[in-house]
Formats: structure tokens, C-alpha cells, sequence
């Protein structure tokens, strides 16, 4: 018994060590590492010259009105100045700025301030509208205290953060909080993968620096929910996907983004059962463009990309990032599964940024006539070469364009004028063709088809469908 209790004790002993130095974790104030960090924090504020139309009238139309639009090229076009406000961070001696994108663009003043009071004018060294990041340089001699970007990788979710910005005009403001989340995606840009905080995040705060405990900025804070100020959620660029982007945009003006040159989409259940992947995964290839990187290697449609560099593509939204963040030029190992088979292909890469990339084609419209596929609810006509030519679709394109879809329709997501072009990765060349292979699969067993369309905005899409 004496033994048991001797054990009970040095339990209880050891548990309230480690509560003490899980509660030493949480610090006691933030007081120390505000102040050492504040002087690299500023408050930018751009002028930009804005035109208005002067009302030449001596009363107002109510919002809405008829007469609101009849008449507003009466009035008389007026320039006025237009401010804004954002936060940024110094990040070399020599007075670089990070900041965001959009905090600076369009502006014709950049004026940035340090520690409260100097005031100096900035030109804009680089820009990137894909992340959302800006670099600034201050014209000045005068030297300036850095911070250093951290491990954003190694940020755990629940870790304690502080920002400091400029919210609302109120520059060299401090609020803390913890990391609520990783990878987080809200529909802004195409490389997101945001660090999500409860820091209080407002308007005013983007561009401004996210630190951790050390000290060491590990995110770029860019965005807030809420359409006035902050409840709570706010978002950050993690800093290891900032570096690179802010290093290419000091040395090159520009950023140099490696490109695949292939449209991609969602690996569904359906499309997993169709190819026997033993689960959803990967990026599957609705398209090549003509004269890629891809085109070059091999790539086809309908191939699922498994692995880039050695990189596992859990999901399609995976790819663009580990893709631009790889050197141009370089040459990548890709495993793509193709006829149910993984293979490799050997691709080097080419330039985002030089790319003409599946520009946006016309949307055309076409007459239907009456050809119904009773398996699919769906009414089609057959391309013609009038449609490949007006939507500028590949030579040698053929397939069915859908001219009217029942309600009921296992397809009813897709919209009129969508051209189906293969069928269990067969080509459909006639209309006969189409409905052989839906009657064929009505009568098996396997009941889901994978179906390959071009939508109205002339992308080529891989769909599965389940038949009833």
C-alpha cells in the first residue's frame, strides 16, 4: 500500500510539473515582443486620382430611379483624390516594404510611415496580383530596423500570434490570438493557402506582419471575414510561400512561376470508380494546351496526375501551388495514371507568366434540334464545323453539342450548348455513338460513365455520371 501511495505521489508530482510548464507556454504579456518589434512595423497611405460625374442638377434622384441613368451624362466629369490606408513591415536596413498587392495598387503617392512620425515616399519594386504581395522601397538613406520571416511550416494550429497594424487608421496597433487553421482556401486568389487566426484583423491591418513567439513574422495578413471589421477570423499568407515570391519580385521586378499547361479539375467518387482508384485522389487533366510543357511530354486528357516531383497530389487544388513554386526549367518526374495502369512522364517546365493559357473564347449559341437521349434526359445535335471554328476548339474535335436538358437529367448541372466529346474515354463521333455506348452501359451492371464535355466558357471537363 505504502508502495502505492509512494507512486500516486510521484504521479501527481509530475502531472502538476507539466500543467506549470504548459501554463509558463502562455506568456504572462506581450509587452516585451511588441516592443521589439514595432519599429519595423509601418502605416502605408496611398493617394490615387479618381473621376466622378458633378450632379448638374440642383436636387437628387433617388438610387434606383429611371432618371438617374437618363441623366448622368449631363454631368460634368470631376477628378478628386482618393486615400487609402494599409500596414506593411521592413524587412531590410536599407528600407524594403512588404505589403499587400492590393493595398498599393493603382496608386499614384505611396507615402510610408516609421515608428509614428517620419513620413517618407516609397516606389513599388514588385508586384504580384496572384498572391496578393507587394515590394516597396523607401527613397530615403536612412537606415531602419528588420524583421526576419520564420518557419511558417512549423506553425501549430493553437500556437500564439500577435499582429500590428494600422487598422482603421489607428497605426502601431497590437492584438493577439492563436492559430485557428491551416491551408485554408476562401475563393480570393489562385495560390491560396492561408494561416487563419482569431488575431483581431480589421480594415487597414492588411499587409501588416502576423509574428510568433520569437518574434519572426510567419504571415502576411490579407484578408478578414466580415464586410466591416473583424469577428474573429482573419487570414494570412504563410511566410514560406510569401519568401520566394518577395525574393523573385527584388531580384526580377516580376515573378517567374513554373507552368504545366494543363487544365485540371476534382477527382470525384464517381471518376475514382471509373479509373478503379482505390480512392479519390490526384488532379485529373481536362485539357492540354497546344504547345506546353505537357503537350510536349506526353501529358493527355483524361490523364489523373498522382505525383509532381516527388510531391504527393492528395487533391487537385495542391498542384497549381507545388507547380508555381517550382523553378522554370526544371525537369520534374511526373506519375500520372492512365488506363487504370501508373506510368511516368518527364516534363520541363516552362513560365507562367509568358504562357497564353487557355484564354477565355466566345460564348456561342446554337439552334437545337430534336435528337433526345433517353438515357441521359438530354436532347443533342451534332458539331459541326461552323461550332469548331467559332469556339476555336482543337482540329479534329467531334462529339454532340446538348441543346436541351429535362429537369430530372442526371446532367441537369450542366448547361445547354456544353458539348459532349467523349464517353468512357471514347471519342464520339456521331449521335449513334452516344447513345450505343449509354444503352450499352444501361444494361450492365456498372451503371457510371465518364463523360468528357467542353462547358460554355469552351474548357474541357471530365464528369461521372450515375445512371439510374
Amino acid at each position: 500500500m505504502r508502495k502505492y501511495f509512494k507512486l500516486l505521489f510521484i504521479f501527481l508530482i509530475s502531472w502538476n510539473i507539466g500543467v506549470l510548464a504548459n501554463a509558463q507556454e502562455r506568456p504572462a504579456s506581450f509587452a516585451d515582443l511588441a516592443e521589439k518589434v514595432m519599429p519595423s512595423v509601418v502605416n502605408i497611405s496611398t493617394t490615387t486620382t479618381v473621376t466622378t460625374q458633378a450632379n448638374p442638377f440642383p436636387f437628387e434622384f433617388p438610387p434606383g430611379s429611371p432618371f438617374e441613368d437618363m441623366f448622368k451624362e449631363f454631368g460634368t466629369p470631376q477628378k478628386r483624390k482618393s486615400s487609402a490606408l494599409g500596414s506593411g513591415f521592413i524587412i531590410d536596413k536599407e528600407g524594403i516594404v512588404i505589403t499587400n498587392n492590393h493595398v498599393i495598387q493603382g496608386a499614384e503617392d505611396i507615402l510610408v510611415r516609421v515608428n509614428g512620425d517620419k513620413e517618407f515616399k516609397a516606389k513599388v519594386l514588385g508586384a504580384d496580383p496572384g498572391m496578393d504581395i507587394a515590394v516597396l522601397k523607401m527613397e530615403t538613406e536612412e537606415k531602419f530596423i528588420p524583421v526576419k520571416f520564420g518557419d511558417s511550416d512549423k506553425a501549430r494550429i493553437g500556437d500564439w500570434v500577435i499582429a500590428i497594424g494600422n487598422p482603421f487608421g489607428f497605426g502601431g496597433t497590437v492584438t493577439s490570438g492563436i492559430i485557428s487553421a491551416r491551408n485554408r482556401s476562401i475563393g480570393l486568389s489562385r495560390y491560396e493557402d492561408f494561416i487563419q487566426t482569431d488575431a483581431s484583423i480589421n480594415q487597414g491591418n492588411s499587409g501588416g506582419p502576423l509574428f510568433n513567439m520569437e518574434g519572426d513574422v510567419i504571415g502576411i495578413n490579407t484578408a478578414i471575414l466580415g464586410p466591416s471589421g473583424s469577428i474573429g477570423i482573419g487570414f494570412a499568407i504563410p511566410s514560406n510561400n510569401a519568401k520566394r515570391v518577395i525574393s523573385q519580385l527584388i531580384e526580377f521586378g516580376e515573378t517567374k512561376r513554373g507552368w504545366l499547361g494543363v487544365r485540371i479539375q476534382y477527382v470525384t467518387k464517381e471518376i475514382a470508380e471509373v479509373e478503379k482508384l482505390d480512392k479519390p485522389f490526384g488532379a485529373l487533366v481536362a485539357s492540354v494546351a497546344e504547345g506546353s510543357p505537357s503537350e510536349d511530354a506526353g501529358i493527355k486528357a483524361g490523364d489523373i496526375i498522382l505525383e509532381f516531383d516527388g510531391k504527393i497530389i492528395n487533391e487537385m487544388s495542391e498542384l497549381p501551388k507545388i507547380v508555381a513554386a517550382t523553378d522554370v526549367g526544371k525537369k520534374v518526374n511526373v506519375k500520372i495514371w492512365r488506363n487504370q495502369r501508373e506510368i511516368t512522364k518527364t516534363i520541363v517546365l516552362g513560365r507562367l507568366e509568358t504562357s497564353s493559357d487557355f484564354k477565355p473564347q466566345k460564348k456561342v449559341l446554337q439552334k437545337p434540334k430534336k435528337n433526345k437521349i433517353e438515357g441521359l434526359k438530354i436532347t443533342v445535335r451534332l458539331l459541326s464545323k461552323k461550332d469548331i471554328s467559332e469556339r476555336k476548339l482543337p482540329k479534329g474535335t467531334s462529339g454532340v453539342v446538348i441543346t436541351e436538358i429535362e429537369k430530372d437529367s442526371p446532367l441537369n448541372y450542366l448547361e445547354v450548348n456544353n458539348i459532349i466529346v467523349e464517353v468512357q474515354k471514347k471519342k464520339i463521333n456521331t449521335i449513334g455513338d452516344l447513345k450505343n455506348t449509354i444503352d450499352k452501359t444501361m444494361r450492365s451492371t456498372e451503371k457510371t460513365l465518364l463523360i468528357a464535355i467542353y462547358n460554355n466558357q469552351n474548357q474541357r471537363r471530365y464528369i461521372g455520371v450515375k445512371l439510374n
